[in-house]
């Protein structure tokens, strides 16, 4: 039976309304092309990668600070909110930096696409050209968040540094994250410091024994011991890479490059962080960290930037929901 030119028309319509609804509001990437006069992603290049060759130390605070923002009521800036009891007041977030270096990437968007990108945007696209400039590679990022209105310390729920795999991935996986992933999101480890303060309980009084975890390899014990002397009142730092070396006392840290030797650091047993330690040695996690340990590191950035890209996508704002802020510390 043939259809009229009328009745095609009507059916073409609401496949297209049917397709329309189920993209509706849905990330992608190159969401600024045709908005802007400009190119969003590379005015955002243009200022983090010089930025990053000056102070390394942007990297892992932008990594901090996505996955702080992600895991807070989801990608969408809040964590960004200035205020008496925001985000930014969690003790959790309380030794977060990088806010000054969004701040400039925001203003110079603004500058030249006022009104248009989003703040939650700014933080994914800041930190994936930060892990490229640090040799992570660059890799393609979903745009089209909005940014949230609320900000409360309260909300502040994040996994500590001597949380067990098990509790870790419970959580992650909350968030649509598998465990899998939170293995390749936990490699960020691979640049940036600690401070004494989250490792001296594993140095000193591990699990209220008085003596050190014995997962930890003693060479190693032994260095983080001088960096962190139990009765020091200086919460010094040290790197969370300590290098990959089964033998040596030192390794040869790269912590300042993301690439895979987190993971051949923790297999030799010189995670310096308690749950990074303890994802070598889980049933749940292990095999995980035995395969991108001995692939090409190739491998682990490529699994690193896909989870980087999912944890992009937790629980975003879209379409009508929140707003476009004019500057990231306030609400419009």
């Amino acid at each position: 039976m043939k259809m009229s030119a009328a009745a095609v028309a009507l059916a073409f319509a609401l496949v297209l309304a049917n397709f329309a609804d189920q993209s509706h509001g849905a990330l992608q990437e190159g969401f600024y092309k045709g908005k802007c006069n400009v190119d969003v992603e590379k005015t955002v290049s243009d200022i983090i990668t010089p930025l990053v060759g000056q102070k390394p130390w942007i990297t892992p605070a932008l990594l901090r600070m996505q996955f702080h923002d992600c895991f807070v009521n989801g990608c969408d800036a809040s964590i960004l909110l200035d205020g008496s009891s925001s985000e930014k007041t969690a003790i959790p977030n309380l030794s977060v930096r990088g806010y000054d270096v969004i701040d400039s990437v925001k203003s110079a968007v603004e500058k030249r696409c006022p009104g248009v990108v989003s703040c939650a945007d700014v933080i994914v696209m800041a930190t994936r050209d930060a892990v490229a400039a640090s040799k992570g590679g660059w890799y393609r990022v979903q745009t089209g968040r909005r940014d949230g209105l609320v900000s409360l310390a309260k909300n502040v729920n994040l996994p500590g540094s001597s949380i067990s795999v098990v509790n870790s991935a419970a959580i992650f996986n909350s968030k649509g994250i598998s465990t899998e992933d939170m293995v390749y999101l936990l490699g960020g480890h691979t640049v940036g410091l600690t401070h004494c303060s989250f490792i001296k309980n594993r140095l000193y009084n591990f699990n209220n024994t008085g003596s050190t975890d014995p997962t930890m390899q003693p060479g190693l014990a032994f260095f983080l011991k001088l960096k962190c002397p139990q009765t020091s009142t200086v919460d010094n730092t040290v790197d969370l890479d300590q290098g990959g070396s089964s033998s040596g006392l030192l390794g040869q840290p790269t912590s300042e490059i993301v690439d895979n030797s987190f993971y051949k650091q923790i297999v030799f047993r010189r995670g310096v962080l308690g749950i990074d330690q303890a994802l070598a040695l889980d049933q749940l996690t292990k095999d995980t960290v035995n395969k991108v340990a001995i692939s090409s590191n190739d491998y682990f950035l490529t699994k690193f930037q896909q989870a980087m890209v999912k944890l992009g996508a937790v629980e975003v704002l879209t379409d009508t929901q929140g707003e476009i802020r004019k500057t990231c510390r306030a609400t419009n």
